[in-house]
């Protein structure tokens, strides 16, 4: 605790109490009025600048305490030569006189001049007093970055929300796989000035709602966004709810897809599972952003730019904008991501166009040198960013975040594909307010994001890669008398090895075959495990059981139950039935679609 803690030190600045003892070479910490010193004092503004490094270093959100500037500190100095001793008689100098030089303080001896001896101390180097004050300023600047720096990342800590995933995901993002993450944009009204947009009363629903899927080698992204208004099947969901209890919602069919969240008290988890009923792709962690996370993180990157092939004046969200190019931030970037009126059809699959046009351009903007270069924007974008954003409870603190940051940082936005969810009208209504998935394309797309296919064009290397993987099928073809496989049971439903085996045997042909039972552990994905003399005899399976190259891994020799070689066939999560093709796509399908390092005008 400091003199002025102590209430002793007036407007004495506390970096000037730290005194550089020149016998030592430390720093020492002075509550009190100076004493007459040694006879060779120390650099008169070695203390001040001592104090201005050290408060400069810490971050003020970590509670170091700021420096007053170099005025302060002289002032500091002039107080402390004027403040009475203490027996409490004034040492100030009478009217009309200066402060005396503090060259030699008053009761010092004079030095020795030449010729006379005396018993002052050895003078030391200016080499020496360079390093003392160089070590000392050093030392200081460490450990207040060192706690500035700590006590800052426990403030960010403290700024993040976080509720259960209620074992909804697949228990957080992995370095090395594909990462799935699930943003979710919702209407409530809660923040500041945020009650003006009516419905304030909302319980939050999913109102924008993104998947964003990278792929494991983070050459490239889709961002799929799923419409509101798509016409879905809720299961049930197990909640966490406020008061720590567990509460089973039940699930509904044929409803709108922004009810899954908020309405009858579901919760984020609940989305998360309605998104994995609907593309079969399990999140890995979710974020929820509110009306002030567009605010507050547009303005803390300094805005973001958009484009407009015409005017806009909607009255609803508030955007007036003229056509042509703009740099939108704050209360202007909120409308702007919710006007609908006034572009394409005028509905909310209008809206997601431009949606997708704002979060391409916020991209951009976050990956420019701008922002990665500036101190200022970063720290903005860290608070910002932990205040406006709530997080599944599996990426509840600073250094998860900024794990997936770092993962994310990876992409190249000319490989970050926005598209939507491929959707009809809803035949079912005469009016035309919902939407249903278009069945032809739309597993088409979520197979692809199943299989990591991009949905851009990527690297040479990995074009190499994938014509290697396809050669597995090319090749002769051993007779069906000749396949010899043992069928496991890795994560299909209970059964699935059975009716593989008897449609093998039965209408295939495939007789050398048997049931091995349940695989020592679970697959994703179906799989076809084969040694370098059975390549023959895999191309026959895999044309068979219709898989793809991906799904052929060539290994070394295993045996049967009877002792004789066999290859194996382990039934994973995507496994559909006997007798349904396991072929996935190398190719995303044809869907509209749009890229983030482009500006696309709106229309």
């Amino acid at each position: 605790m400091d003199a002025q803690g102590r209430g002793r030190a007036d407007d004495i600045d506390p970096a000037d109490q730290w005194v550089l003892n020149p016998n030592t070479g430390e720093y020492e910490l002075r509550l009190t009025p100076s004493a007459p010193q040694s006879s060779v004092p120390g650099p008169r503004r070695s203390a001040s600048r001592a104090g201005a490094a050290a408060h400069g270093a810490g971050p003020r959100a970590g509670g170091v305490a700021s420096a007053g500037g170099a005025g302060g500190a002289a002032g500091a100095v002039r107080n402390r030569t004027a403040a009475p001793d203490r027996e409490g008689r004034d040492t100030r100098p009478a009217p009309g006189r200066e402060v005396p030089s503090q060259r030699r303080r008053r009761g010092a001896p004079e030095e020795p001049s030449a010729g006379r001896r005396g018993r002052r101390p050895a003078k030391k180097s200016k080499a020496k007093k360079a390093l003392l004050w160089t070590g000392g300023v050093t030392a200081f600047v460490v450990v207040a970055a060192a706690i500035g720096g700590y006590l800052y990342l426990e403030h960010l800590n403290d700024n993040i929300q976080s509720v259960s995933d209620d074992g909804a995901s697949t228990g957080g993002f992995s370095k090395d796989k594909a990462i799935n993450i699930l943003l979710i944009g919702t209407d409530k009204r809660t923040g500041a000035g945020n009650d003006k947009y009516g419905d304030s009363g909302s319980a939050g629903h999913a109102d924008t709602t993104i998947l964003l899927h990278v792929s494991k080698d983070r050459s490239n992204a889709t961002a799929l966004s799923i419409p509101r208004d798509l016409i879905v099947d809720i299961p049930d969901c197990q909640t966490e709810q406020e008061d720590g209890t567990q509460k089973v919602i039940p699930g509904e069919t044929g409803v709108r897809f922004n009810t899954s969240l908020g309405q009858e008290g579901r919760t984020p988890s609940c989305t998360m599972r309605t998104v994995t009923e609907l593309t079969g792709v399990k999140p890995d962690n979710f974020m929820v952003a509110d009306f002030n996370a567009v605010k507050t993180l547009t303005t803390a990157v300094g805005g973001v730019e958009v484009c407009l092939a015409k005017d806009i004046d909607d009255p609803d969200s508030h955007l007036n904008l003229p056509k042509g190019e703009h740099v939108i931030e704050g209360e202007q970037a909120l409308a702007f991501v919710r006007t609908r009126h006034s572009v394409g059809f005028g509905g909310d699959l209008s809206r997601i166009g431009l949606q997708q046009q704002f979060l391409s351009a916020l991209m951009r903007k976050l990956k420019s040198n701008d922002t990665l270069t500036s101190p200022t924007k970063m720290i903005k974008l860290a608070e910002a960013g932990t205040e406006a954003l709530t997080v599944d409870s599996n990426l509840d603190s600073i250094d998860k975040l900024k794990d997936l940051g770092l993962e994310l940082g990876k992409l190249n936005t000319k490989n970050l594909t926005f598209t939507t969810v491929p959707v009809i009208d809803n035949p079912a209504e005469k009016v035309k307010t919902t939407v249903v998935l278009n069945e032809t394309t739309a597993p088409q797309v979520f197979q692809a994001i199943q299989n990591d296919v991009s949905f851009t064009e990527v690297k040479q290397q990995k074009k190499k890669e994938a014509a290697a993987v396809a050669a597995r099928l090319k090749g002769t073809k051993a007779d069906v008398s000749e396949v010899r496989v043992q069928v496991f049971n890795g994560g299909a439903p209970a059964g699935s090895a059975q009716e593989t085996l008897s449609w093998l045997q039965t209408e295939e042909g495939v007789t050398k075959s048997e049931n091995a039972g349940n695989a020592p552990a679970t697959l994703s994905k179906t799989t076809l495990e084969y040694a370098p003399d059975q390549a023959d005899q895999a191309r026959r399976l895999a044309a068979i059981m219709g898989l793809s190259g991906s799904a052929m891994k060539p290994g070394e020799s295993v045996t049967n139950s009877q002792g004789l070689p066999t290859m194996t066939l382990t039934l994973g999560k995507d496994f559909k039935g006997a007798g349904v093709s396991l072929t996935a796509p190398t190719k995303a399908p044809d869907v509209e679609k749009s890229t983030a390092d482009k500006v696309e005008c709106a229309k």
